[in-house]
């Protein structure tokens, strides 16, 4: 930035802190993928930043809103939303699957096909439900807390479900499709089946004697964070044309969710056994 003093000559003057984060919001808004800007909560990080710290609040607050009070009974409506997200997730699975088979695309290294073409647009739409998704999975925490399962309200819970909202919204505002679409995918499949369990626990105790499964839905859990990481990591190393800020990102996600659904492993499954012997 430059002003002109009496003497005609021209003085450079630096940009202050308000006006520097102003530019870097101006081209957080434009530097997007157009064929999503005009999608819900896409545009600006502000309405999901937004629902981000309500979520924060309600996390803070909620147990101490519970406290005098008897938990719950959302029996009926735990069962028809697990079920309801089982659907959804199946739904997301295979709108992944159809798209990236029939836009044939490469396991190895796939850009983001930014045309408006009906199958670039048909991965985009999947994204961005995808997306929104995370923002609806968030009441799984508000369950917990009407249901007074304080225990369940992990660092690990709040870290994935307050996070994954940013980072798909990062990923449908910028780079909705290519390399991105085989998280969405896994992520997809390993939650229909997380959601099938928890619909079933719904039911009842009478269902506890099927649930015997729950190690092993851990054990995917983890599996589909080390496919990510590996996926990833090759893609950073290859000569892709696809932004390897993003796929940083990524990275660093897996890898943190590793390190913590390993803890969560451990804690739950190989420490009591250690214990019990």
């Amino acid at each position: 930035m430059t002003c002109q003093p009496i003497d005609g000559a021209a003085v450079s003057v630096s940009p202050s802190t308000w006006q520097k984060l102003l530019i870097l919001y101006e081209r957080i808004l434009e530097n997007g993928d157009k064929r999503t800007d005009g999608w819900l909560l896409v545009y600006s990080p502000l309405p999901v930043g937004g629902i981000f710290l309500c979520y924060l609040v309600i996390v803070w607050f909620g147990p101490k809103l519970m406290v005098q009070r008897e938990p719950v009974n959302i029996q009926a409506l735990l069962i028809i939303y697990n079920f309801s997200m089982v659907c959804l997730s199946a739904y997301m699975f295979y709108e992944f699957t159809a798209s990236s088979w029939l836009a044939n695309y490469s396991l190895l290294c796939q850009p983001v096909d930014y045309s408006e073409n009906p199958l670039p647009m048909r991965m985009a739409r999947v994204c961005w439900l995808f997306y929104f998704s995370k923002v609806i999975e968030l009441a799984d925490t508000m369950f917990f807390i009407l249901r007074k399962k304080n225990n369940q309200l992990t660092f690990l819970h709040v870290y994935h479900h307050g996070t994954m909202i940013f980072n798909w919204w990062a990923g449908v505002k910028y780079v909705a499709g290519g390399q991105s679409f085989l998280i969405g995918l896994i992520n997809s499949f390993v939650h229909v089946v997380m959601y099938m369990y928890y619909g079933l626990a719904a039911l009842g105790p009478q269902m506890q004697k099927y649930l015997w499964w729950k190690r092993y839905l851990t054990s995917l859990q983890l599996l589909q964070f080390f496919i990510v990481t590996i996926h990833t990591a090759f893609n950073l190393y290859a000569d892709c044309d696809f932004p390897d800020s993003m796929n940083m990102v990524v990275l660093g996600y897996a890898l943190s969710l590793i390190a913590l659904f390993s803890n969560f492993y451990y804690q739950s499954y190989l420490s009591k056994k250690t214990k019990q012997a």
